[in-house]
C-alpha cells in the first residue's frame, strides 16, 4: 500500500480510545454508573435555561463530553516505556512534559503521551499518563534486586503486537484491514489480570515498600488503572457520586471553581479492593485482595503561560502552608474556603487574565475583514474583528495527580523517599526527549496569529 493509503493516526487513536472504554467498563462496572452520571450533568447543563439564554459553554468539543479524554498506567522497565513509546506514536500520541511524583512520595515519575497539533486534538484528545516505576528510591536492596528481576522476567506485550509495531514502523503506517487486530492485540497489554505473578509473602514485601510498587511489580501487565471523562461540571458530579453507589475522593484537585477555569480539576471514586490470586510457595494458589483501579472525571481550563503557572503554583503553596487536605476529608470545607481566598488573587477575567499574560489565547477573525485598518491585534480585538479564545490545558498537573495517586493508595500511606528528579534518566529509558508543553501552547497560538497576518488586508 502506499502511504497515503494507510489509515491516519488521528483514527487508529479514535478506535484505540473506544475499545479502552469497552474493556474498562465492563471489569469495572461503578465506572461505566460514572460514566452514565457524567453523561448527565453534561446533558443537564446543556439543556438548562443558561445554555438557552445564548450564554455560551466553555468547553474542548462538546460533541465528545463525557468521552474518556485520559487513562493511566503504570511500568515497570525501561524496555517497557521504550515500547509503549513505539504503540502511542502510531497512535499520533507523543510524549508530552515530566513529572516527578516523588516530591509527593510517590516512587515514579511520568510523561503524558498524547496528539501535540490542535487539529489531532480536535479529532480525538485521548492521552494516557504514563508513570514509570523508580526501584532506586526503595531504600531495600535485597527486595529492589528481586522486583527487578521480576519486572525483567515478564512481556507484557504478546508477539503479535510486537510483530505489528516493527511491521506498521517499516511500511510507514497501519493498514485498514488490519486495524482491529492491532488494536485487538494492544489492548490485551491494558487488561486486568487476576492472578498475580509473585506469591503472597512477596507481595506483602512490596506493598509495605510502597503499595504503588506492588501493583506495578506483581502482575504480568500494567492493567489501565483509571479512565477519566470530562465535565463542564466537576463539583455537581462530585456531590451526585454517593447517590450512585459511588465513594469519591474527599476534594476535587486543583484551583477552586472560578467564572474562568483553569488548568484542570480532578477528582475520583476510592479504588477497588480486588480478589486476587497469588501462587504459593507450597503449591497451589492463595487468595488475598489488591486495591489499584478507580473511576475519574475532570474538568479542563485554559493552558497557562509560564507567568500564570508561576502565580498558580504560588498560590498552591500558600494554601498547603495554611492546610493540607486530610484523607478523610475532615477538613475539606476548610480547604476549600482557603484555597479560594486565596486564589481571589488570580485573576478571573479573560480579558484581564490575556493583559497580564497569564494564559495563551488562540485568535480567531469573526468580523468583516475589510473594515480592517490596522494589523494591529489589540485594535482588531476592540472593533469586534478579531477575538480571543482561550486555548485548553491539555496536560496535567503533578500536586493534583499525586493527590489522586494518594487518595486511592490507602490513607495510611506513609511513605517518604528523597525528591530526586531525574528528567535526563527518564528520557534516556524513553529512548527520546519529552515535548515541553509550553512551547507546543506558544506555538499554536503563534500560528493562529500568523493565520491571521496572511489575509488581513493592511498586511
Amino acid at each position: 500500500m502506499t502511504k497515503e493509503e494507510m489509515l491516519c493516526p488521528d483514527d487508529i487513536r479514535c478506535k484505540f480510545s473506544r475499545e479502552m472504554s469497552n474493556l474498562y467498563q465492563r471489569e469495572v462496572p461503578a465506572y461505566e454508573t460514572l460514566l452514565e452520571l457524567v453523561q448527565q450533568v453534561n446533558k443537564e447543563i446543556l439543556d438548562s435555561d443558561t445554555v438557552a439564554s445564548g450564554k455560551q459553554i466553555w468547553a474542548p468539543t462538546p460533541s465528545r463530553l463525557g468521552e474518556e479524554r485520559h487513562g493511566a498506567i503504570r511500568l515497570g522497565t525501561a524496555a517497557e516505556l521504550r515500547m509503549i513509546r513505539r504503540i502511542f506514536s502510531i497512535m499520533g500520541m507523543h510524549p508530552v512534559g515530566y513529572y516527578d511524583l516523588s516530591q509527593a512520595g510517590i516512587p515514579v515519575h511520568a510523561t503524558a503521551f498524547r496528539p501535540i497539533d490542535q487539529a489531532s486534538l480536535n479529532k480525538n484528545p485521548f492521552r494516557v499518563f504514563t508513570s514509570l516505576l523508580r526501584l532506586d528510591l526503595i531504600g531495600d536492596e535485597q527486595l529492589r534486586k528481586r522486583a527487578q528481576k521480576t519486572l525483567e522476567e515478564r512481556d507484557i506485550f504478546s508477539d503479535r503486537a510486537r510483530e505489528y509495531v516493527a511491521q506498521i514502523e517499516q511500511d510507514g503506517g497501519l493498514a485498514p484491514k488490519d486495524l482491529d487486530e492491532f488494536i485487538e492485540e494492544i489492548m490485551k497489554t491494558f487488561r486486568w489480570h487476576q492472578q498475580a505473578n509473585v506469591d503472597l509473602q512477596f507481595y506483602s514485601l512490596l506493598h509495605d515498600a510502597h503499595r504503588l510498587v506492588a501493583d506495578i511489580v506483581s502482575f504480568k501487565g500494567p492493567h489501565i488503572n483509571h479512565l477519566t471523562p470530562g465535565t463542564l461540571d466537576i463539583d455537581a458530579v462530585q456531590k451526585l457520586m454517593p447517590s450512585h453507589g459511588i465513594s469519591p475522593k474527599a476534594i476535587v484537585e486543583g484551583p477552586p471553581l472560578r467564572s474562568c477555569p483553569i488548568l484542570l480539576r480532578q477528582t475520583s471514586f476510592k479504588a477497588l479492593e480486588e480478589t486476587v490470586s497469588f501462587p504459593s510457595i507450597k503449591g497451589g494458589a492463595d487468595e488475598s485482595s489488591h486495591t489499584a483501579r478507580f473511576g475519574e472525571v475532570e474538568q479542563r481550563g485554559a493552558a497557562l503561560t509560564p507567568k500564570g503557572r508561576d502565580l498558580y503554583d504560588r498560590l498552591l503553596k500558600k494554601v498547603r502552608a495554611k492546610v493540607t487536605p486530610l484523607p478523610d476529608g475532615e477538613n475539606s470545607g476548610e480547604y476549600n474556603q482557603v484555597l479560594a481566598e486565596i486564589f481571589k488573587e488570580f485573576p478571573d477575567n479573560w480579558e484581564k487574565i490575556r493583559e497580564q499574560g497569564l494564559a495563551y489565547f488562540s485568535y480567531k477573525i469573526v468580523g468583516n475583514i475589510d473594515d480592517a485598518k490596522t494589523t494591529d491585534i489589540e485594535s482588531l480585538i476592540k472593533a469586534g474583528i478579531v477575538v480571543a479564545e482561550p486555548l485548553f490545558y491539555e496536560d496535567f498537573l503533578p500536586v493534583s495527580a499525586a493527590g489522586i495517586f494518594q487518595s486511592n493508595l490507602g490513607e495510611e500511606v506513609t511513605q517518604e523517599f528523597s525528591v530526586v528528579p531525574n528528567r535526563k534518566e527518564f528520557e534516556r529509558d524513553l529512548g527520546t526527549t519529552t515535548y515541553e508543553e509550553c512551547a507546543l501552547y506558544a506555538e499554536m497560538e503563534s500560528q493562529s496569529l500568523k493565520a491571521i497576518y496572511k489575509i488581513l488586508p493592511a498586511s
